[in-house]
């Protein structure tokens, strides 16, 4: 998973004319960004972020001003998964689940990770089955992940 590139925010928009941009943020807050000087391989040097309206405000050094700020809208920020900070026992990363194949509890397959998604009540998985049928399943339907993710049988339709 280390060598995984994870997307921590993306540019949405300019704000102002000085070059700042608008982001959509993908983390818990303003500070999991501070957290990261260079996005992007190294093609984004952050000099500052705040709290934004539905997001945050950030600076770039590569971005001088709202011309150059409107040709990035889009560009996802991305760093090393390895840039992350570890995991407490319990907690994962979105990005460590997709891809997992996903099996119920029974021992049915059921295909693979597409998606997490969290819409205020907790996190939701996406399953997409091999007949390409999504269904979703609340995180607390998920009893264990690793290298498979399992899903109770009593949420699998």
């Amino acid at each position: 998973m280390s060598d995984r590139s994870v997307t921590l925010a993306v540019i949405i928009g300019a704000h102002g004319v000085t070059g700042e941009v608008r982001l959509k943020l993908f983390t818990d807050g303003v500070d999991s960004l501070k957290a990261h000087k260079r996005f992007n391989d190294g093609a984004l040097t952050l000099k500052s972020v705040r709290d934004g309206p539905n997001g945050a405000i950030a600076r770039f050094a590569e971005i001088a001003d709202r011309t150059a700020a409107e040709r990035v809208r889009g560009t996802e920020l991305t760093v090393p998964r390895d840039a992350l900070p570890p995991l407490a026992e319990g907690e994962y990363y979105h990005a460590d689940l997709i891809g997992l194949p996903a099996v119920s509890t029974e021992g049915e397959a059921l295909g693979s990770v597409v998606a997490v998604e969290n819409f205020g009540a907790g996190d939701v998985i996406e399953i997409e089955r091999p007949t390409g049928k999504r269904f979703m399943v609340p995180m607390f339907a998920v009893p264990e992940w690793g290298e498979r993710v399992v899903i109770d049988a009593a949420f699998v339709e």
